[in-house]
């Protein structure tokens, strides 16, 4: 999120609905990303990460290219910093489409939501953030939450066999990858301190596709003609919604748009049953609502502590 936020700095001017329709488009895109690469099959992640990043390149070079902010995209001052960034937010990523090849998509999608709560943990274990005690209940209220998302599949060391072995193993990978996803976003954090977007999304696409390509001896499935299509369908889709999501920022604050992620939840299921045939379990539901609530309340207490700091601000004597 903090790549979003430092994008609204650079806003050319307020228009909330606006903004709030291209963060509905976004999430509807990245959705869309989700189910291509579900339809494409139990592939290794890492080839997964390659398609999804290395596309994702052509939608963003376009836009800068009409921006005109091609030849300064990538440069930067601080590249150990993207490369770290790169390194765990790839690490999160293959974990990511691991889960989504073995759930079903509103599970998948769902269990993500823990990483927003995650960022708030590690934002006051490793950069010292104060965090009272509103926002820690409504980050244990939202962990209860993914447990209960999380409970009909935690059998992975009860000797669940088959299918169940196999949605264990998915429920293990995308909280995992939640949490990684949060440590990303720490460093996401700083790198907006002296980083423009571009620079970040550009930089963090290249890594990824690098990396992704040293999976490589460690065996890619020969890919069906479907398979490929679905696969760079799904790294443009990245690319877009990438885009898309950044530009929503520009016309809105955060705390306005950022409650319209949770969209995903029900295009999620919408798309999953439709698509594939996936119904979401009560155990979904109860604990995607729990979850979704407590975020949407740590975003509104984001706001009101802005408000105050801000009004602290005005009344605050000069020197």
């Amino acid at each position: 999120m903090a790549v979003q936020q430092s994008s609204s700095a650079m806003a050319g001017g307020t228009n909330p609905l606006r903004g709030i329709a291209m963060k509905i488009v976004s999430v509807s895109v990245f959705v869309a990303m989700s189910a291509l690469i579900k339809a494409a099959g139990q592939l290794p992640a890492g080839q997964i990460v390659f398609f999804r990043s290395f596309f994702a390149i052509l939608p963003i070079l376009a836009m800068l290219a009409w921006r005109h902010e091609l030849r300064t995209a990538l440069h930067t001052s601080n590249p150990l910093g993207h490369i770290a960034r790169g390194v765990v937010g790839v690490s999160a990523m293959g974990l990511g489409f691991f889960a989504l090849t073995r759930l079903p998509l509103p599970e998948a999608i769902t269990l993500n939501y823990a990483q927003p709560l995650l960022v708030v943990v590690f934002s006051a274990l490793f950069l010292g953030e104060t965090i009272r005690v509103y926002r820690w209940t409504a980050v244990a209220v939202g962990l209860f939450g993914v447990v209960i998302i999380s409970w009909p599949n935690l059998t992975l060391f009860a000797g669940a066999a088959g299918m169940e072995s196999e949605q264990a193993l998915g429920v293990a990978a995308a909280l995992v990858g939640a949490a990684v996803s949060a440590v990303a976003m720490l460093l996401v954090r700083r790198l907006v301190q002296t980083e423009k977007t571009a620079t970040i999304v550009l930089w963090f696409s290249l890594t990824a596709s690098f990396m992704a390509l040293l999976t490589l001896p460690f065996g890619w499935t020969a890919l069906s003609a479907s398979q490929a299509a679905l696969l760079v369908g799904a790294g443009i889709c990245g690319g877009l919604g990438q885009i898309l999501m950044t530009e929503s920022y520009r016309y809105a604050e955060a705390s306005t748009v950022a409650p319209f992620e949770y969209s995903s939840m029900i295009l999620g299921i919408a798309v999953g049953y439709l698509a594939f045939g996936d119904l979401p379990t009560v155990y979904t539901i109860v604990g995607g609502f729990i979850v979704v609530a407590a975020g949407i309340f740590i975003i509104w207490r984001e706001r009101q502590l802005g408000l105050e700091r801000g009004r602290a601000r005005k009344v605050a004597p000069t020197q």
